[in-house]
């Protein structure tokens, strides 16, 4: 029963994409801070990694919405991926974050907070323009699992699990108790 709640999230996850896209996007935190503005985006990353210290890559598992179509491509091919190349999503992460700090202190830090920025009443993709990048995004996540195995677009280019994973080391410095409710997740 839990497996079929979390599958029946996830899958709903995916289908939401066409709304949340912008909240998950690389790019917009990029153009944001470049304008000293904390986006949507900003905000769900920082959600991401605070998460992490309590509830480790839940977000992963039972809410993002790539997840959802991975899993679904495990019904036409369930192959093990390969965890030998997983330092390459930090080939991504790397220079990205480090372009984010540099762009915030260009832009003179960072003054207003705009959550549904780039985005039409909330919803991401509200025009024709942006469905090439919906596709590339979801077909990208759909042949990664195809080709190295089960959730390779996670393992090798998610750009978001590096927060979580962060998160969780953060947390694991402080050594917590093993009776403790948090290690439980």
């Amino acid at each position: 029963m839990r497996q079929r709640l979390r599958k029946g999230i996830i899958l709903t996850s995916f289908l939401l994409l066409p709304v949340t896209l912008y909240y998950f996007s690389p790019y917009l935190i990029i153009e944001g801070i470049s304008k000293g503005v904390i986006t949507g985006s900003f905000i769900v990353f920082g959600v991401l990694f605070l998460s992490a210290l309590f509830l480790g890559r839940s977000f992963c598992s039972w809410f993002c919405p790539l997840a959802g179509i991975q899993e679904a491509s495990f019904l036409a091919k369930n192959k093990s991926v390969n965890n030998k190349y997983n330092w390459i999503r930090y080939i991504i992460w790397v220079p990205w974050m480090g372009l984010l700090i540099y762009m915030a202190i260009t832009a003179g830090g960072l003054n207003k907070v705009d959550f549904t920025y780039q985005t039409t009443y909330g919803v991401s993709v509200s025009d024709i323009t942006v469905l090439p990048m919906y596709f590339t995004i979801v077909f990208l996540a759909i042949i990664l699992s195809f080709a190295v195995g089960k959730r390779g677009f996670c393992h090798y280019v998610c750009w978001m699990s590096p927060f979580m994973i962060g998160g969780r080391k953060f947390r694991n410095l402080f050594k917590c108790n093993p009776s403790s409710p948090m290690n439980h997740f």
